[in-house]
C-alpha cells in the first residue's frame, strides 16, 4: 500500500511541475486584464475576474499622513539631479552618453528623463536633452 501511495504522490507532484507555468501565467494575465480594465475602449467593460483568495490575513493598517503612494517620493532621489547636471553641462547628449557617464543602466533614464521634462526641467529634441531654459 505504502508504494501506491507514494508513486501516486509522485505523479501528483509531476503534474504539478507541469503545470506551475500555466498558472502562473493565468495569474499575469488576470492582472493584465484587470489593469487595462476600462482603458482604451468605450464598450463597457468585461466582467471582472474573481479575486484571488488570500492564504493569510493582513495586518492592520496604521492611518497615513503620506500621499498614499510607496517609496520615497517621485523626484527626490540623486539620479535625477545628476542626470540633469549632466544634460545642463552637455546640452544635446543622449541617454546612452548619460548612462555611460554616470556608470549606470540606460533603462533607468527613461523613466527619469521625461519625469524631468514633466517637470519643466529638461527638453527633448531629436535623440538629445537640453536644459529646459536653453531655447
Amino acid at each position: 500500500m505504502a508504494d501506491f501511495v507514494d508513486e501516486k504522490r509522485r505523479e501528483m507532484e509531476a503534474r504539478l511541475k507541469e503545470l506551475r507555468p500555466l498558472v502562473d501565467e493565468f495569474h499575469r494575465l488576470e492582472s493584465a486584464v484587470a489593469a487595462l480594465a476600462g482603458v482604451g475602449s468605450a464598450a463597457a467593460p468585461a466582467a471582472s475576474p474573481k479575486p484571488r483568495a488570500r492564504r493569510a490575513a493582513a495586518p492592520a493598517r496604521r492611518k497615513s499622513t503620506g500621499t498614499g503612494k510607496r517609496g520615497r517620493p517621485k523626484g527626490s532621489g540623486t539620479r535625477g539631479k545628476e542626470a540633469l547636471k549632466l544634460v545642463k553641462g552637455r546640452p544635446g547628449i543622449t541617454i546612452p552618453e548619460i548612462a555611460e557617464a554616470m556608470k549606470i543602466n540606460q533603462n533607468y533614464l527613461y523613466r527619469v528623463l521625461p519625469a524631468l521634462a514633466k517637470d519643466g526641467l529638461v527638453r527633448k529634441d531629436g535623440r538629445g536633452w537640453h536644459p529646459a531654459d536653453a531655447a
